[in-house]
């Protein structure tokens, strides 16, 4: 950072040791989880969506901040997931829009467009809660603007912002009561310090490992044996590029992107076709990849590029139905007709997602609790099911934002993200499925009206001490919840569940929805079903094997 000027090349340095420094600390962001069970996954969140952001810049070159700023912002809101993800690119794609048109930034460009950036993280949550990473930006940036002047220099910016952010962070356990009890900082606001610290130990000549980062994934390792010298290609190659359209080959304003659509849909499928101001970002399955490069070549040349061979990917559940693509389940063929209406559900789970399927999801993402989608696999879903108005069922509390944010991207489709909070809400509103009506905003509320009153026990096993809702839990225990109230603890997890059936007064239900997680056997699932039948003979027991990961038992009670 020249003369207290920044340009682009310093902005993609800073920015690529701040997403080092914090993947470094990531493991310590997920552990900052108000309720201790194995599922925190903001750290995991917040660099995959910093990641994103930097992936533009594989084979680019960019003197421009304001270009470059645009570039990482871009990237940070198709790679963002869970909340503090989204708004960490929110919060990224304002500070971009206050470096709009300028080839270098001073001290104090860069504080005007850190208020706007908080002014447009703030924006995008529609009841923002402080005591979270959204106070921790604000606090932060209010304290720079009041300090920075003409004097400052980038070591006093960074100075100021380090001091405040990590006070802010401090404080936050007084905002938020909940993080108070668990004895915690808030997961997001900390991510946000460890990439400042990572842009201020490298303003200052310090190294930090995982400096050496770089935006793509580590290579799969592939089964050869798969596809031999004796077999015939059947499921085509998977191919995903990014393509700079060149003014020297086109008319810029000339390219339409529902061409090529057109014209990929000739020779593959699974289609996913967006531009970016001059970047076209392409994912199509075809047999003929040779011929997507040479077509796609006439408007531009290529940023990246990746085709593999989806016969070394095959097995029975993920090609001939699906395919596996960045964690989320892509219907194997884009729907040839168009429909009025499709719906999507988030579930993780073969069960679950099983019984999603059944019960008239048109299209099911894999994931959910520490293994949230981003922005873009929304996007491909979205693509994939082909329908005027699409239904999104999150079922988690922390992907609501990510959906919202896609839908905001997309405009193929009237997009509607219902609030499904819970796998318990997915499950509900999809047993109310019905399109008969006609009538988009009849359907949506017919969804809401069907979670209303819908609980969701959860039981997990408890990975550190703690007290929540006056209960002491140990390390070891397993714990059962519903929504943010801690209501059973035991040393046994039948027990828990059991104990956790109680609180939530199953006996006053007609009938109870028990989720087996993938460590629950079938011993124990006979004895949950017996304790059940014993305690509450009226009630009616639905037993699903869902094959969750971090949820033994998940009850759902109407």
């Amino acid at each position: 950072m020249a003369s207290n000027v920044l340009d682009g090349k310093d902005l993609i340095k800073f920015i690529t040791a701040g997403a080092a420094n914090l993947r470094e600390h990531a493991q310590i962001v997920n552990d900052l989880n108000v309720f201790p069970i194995p599922d925190g996954d903001t750290g995991e969140n917040m660099s995959l969506t910093i990641e994103g952001g930097i992936g533009a810049f594989d084979d680019i070159n960019e003197s421009s901040i304001g270009e470059t700023s645009s570039k990482i912002a871009s990237g940070m809101l198709m790679n963002a997931r869970g909340n503090s993800g989204v708004i960490l690119s929110q919060l990224f794609a304002g500070i971009a829009d206050g470096l709009k048109d300028k080839k270098t930034a001073s001290v104090i460009d860069l504080a005007d467009a850190l208020k706007k950036g908080v002014d447009r993280a703030y924006k995008a949550v529609v009841n923002p809660t402080e005591g979270t990473i959204l106070t921790v930006a604000r606090e932060t940036s209010d304290f720079v603007y009041s300090r920075v002047n003409d004097e400052s220099s980038g070591s006093s910016l960074m100075d100021d912002t380090l001091k405040e952010m990590r006070d802010s962070l401090d404080r936050t356990p007084e905002l938020l009561s909940v993080l108070k009890e668990a004895g915690v900082v808030d997961s997001g606001g900390a991510g946000l310090y460890y990439i400042v610290e990572g842009i201020y130990r490298t303003l200052r000549g310090e190294g930090i490992s995982g400096e050496t980062y770089t935006a793509s994934p580590a290579q799969k390792k592939l089964d050869f044996s798969k596809f031999t010298e004796f077999d015939v290609m059947k499921y085509g190659y998977c191919t995903e590029f990014l393509l700079r359209l060149q003014t020297s080959k086109i008319e810029l304003s000339s390219f339409k992107i529902d061409n090529l659509i057109s014209f990929l849909n000739t020779i593959g499928d699974s289609i996913v076709a967006f531009q970016e101001g001059t970047i076209v970002k392409v994912h199509v399955h075809t047999m003929t990849p040779g011929m997507v490069l040479d077509y796609c070549q006439k408007y531009g040349e290529f940023l990246t590029i990746k085709i593999e061979n989806m016969t070394l990917e095959h097995n029975e559940s993920t090609v001939t139905n699906n395919f596996m693509a960045h964690g989320e389940i892509v219907k194997a063929e884009k729907q040839a007709e168009r429909k009025k209406y499709a719906t999507i559900a988030v579930a993780g789970g073969e069960g679950i997602q099983k019984t999603f399927r059944e019960l008239g999801a048109d299209f099911v993402i894999d994931g959910g609790q520490s293994k949230n989608p981003s922005s873009e696999e929304f996007i491909k879903a979205f693509d994939a099911v082909n329908a005027d108005t699409i239904f999104v069922l999150p079922n988690n509390s922390n992907i609501i934002l990510a959906a919202r944010q896609a839908a905001s991207l997309y405009q193929k489709a009237d997009i509607r993200v219902i609030d499904s909070k819970t796998i318990g809400d997915g499950y509900a509103a999809l047993t109310m499925l019905s399109y008969d009506s006609g009538d988009s905003e009849e359907i949506a509320r017919n969804f809401m009206q069907a979670m209303e009153g819908v609980q969701t026990g959860e039981v997990s096993i408890a990975v550190r001490n703690a007290k929540l809702g006056g209960i002491e839990i140990h390390s070891g225990d397993y714990i059962g919840f519903c929504g943010k109230n801690m209501l059973a603890c035991d040393k046994e997890r039948i027990e828990t569940a059991r104990k956790l059936a109680d609180s939530l007064q199953a006996g006053q239900h007609e009938f109870m929805i028990v989720i087996y997680g993938k460590s629950v056997a079938g011993d124990e699932r006979k004895g949950f079903h017996m304790a059940m039948k014993k305690s509450y003979p009226k009630l009616e027991l639905y037993e699903i094997d869902g094959g969750q990961e971090i949820y033994d038992y998940l009850l759902i009670l109407q």
